[in-house]
């Protein structure tokens, strides 16, 4: 990862797998060997499940005194603004929120910001899944977020969740009037329960009329992370598509 030289790297979600102390220090440990600056949000999997009390009263307090004091992480220069939202809510098991609070501040956030500044939010639950996909998957309120998003011109969604590899505009679900936003979800680099795919992780070159996907891929006999795949999208009118359809 280092040798990549990220400008910032994201991590959505599930950084444990019961959200037990032991596995916070080791994320922890794991997320200092990493470069910095760091966009991280917690899953469903960092809230306790094994704890009702905490759960109900004090379900992310873990994860912000091990990993990431904010629930609101950010990074933004003169190029990019990623900007992270908690969507793991403590009354489901496996499903997500957004709010109307968090859609304020992404409103907030990224008005001001000037229109070659490339939009990226980051959430654990997708706004968007494959057509072989449940519906239901995605965030709640996914619908009244993309309105919004396509009110303040977010470029690109990052989630992870459902172990799912898969770069694709939001246009075929969302009639959105002039607005498709790029939905990059990610399998998971380190787990052992996977969805049929090795584990990998996402390498984005963002230009503001450009967009790289490069996916890293686990190679077991090399013991190591290699290229595996790489996409291209451009801004289009309504917004991002493939190169091949520019």
């Amino acid at each position: 990862m280092t040798a990549l030289s990220p400008d910032v790297i994201v991590v959505s979600g599930d950084l444990t797998q019961r959200a037990r102390t032991a596995q916070f220090i080791e994320a922890k440990e794991f997320l200092a060997r990493l470069p910095g600056p760091q966009v991280v949000v917690p899953g469903n999997h960092d809230i306790p499940l094994h704890n009702p009390v905490a759960r109900l009263l004090t379900p992310l307090e873990k994860f912000r005194r091990h990993v990431e004091p904010s629930l609101s992480p950010s990074y933004v220069d003169e190029e990019i603004a990623v900007l992270g939202v908690n969507t793991a809510r403590s009354v489901v098991v496996k499903g997500g929120r957004i709010n109307a609070t968090q859609l304020q501040w992404l409103r907030t956030t990224f008005d001001p910001l000037p229109r070659e500044v490339v939009k990226v939010v980051v959430t654990h639950h997708p706004f968007d899944v494959s057509p072989q996909t449940d519906a239901d998957e995605r965030v709640g309120r996914a619908e009244e977020a993309m309105s919004v998003f396509s009110e303040i011109g977010v470029d690109v969604l990052l989630a992870g969740h459902l172990h799912i590899s898969r770069s694709a505009g939001t246009g075929d679900r969302y009639a959105l009037s002039v607005y498709e936003a790029l939905v990059v979800s990610a399998v998971t680099a380190t787990s052992t329960r996977g969805r049929g795919e090795m584990n990998s992780f996402n390498v984005l070159k963002l230009q503001h009329d450009r967009i790289e996907v490069e996916r890293y891929e686990w190679m077991e006999h090399e013991q190591r992370f290699g290229p595996a795949s790489r996409e291209v999208f451009v801004r289009k009118l309504k917004g991002w598509a493939p190169q091949s359809m520019a």
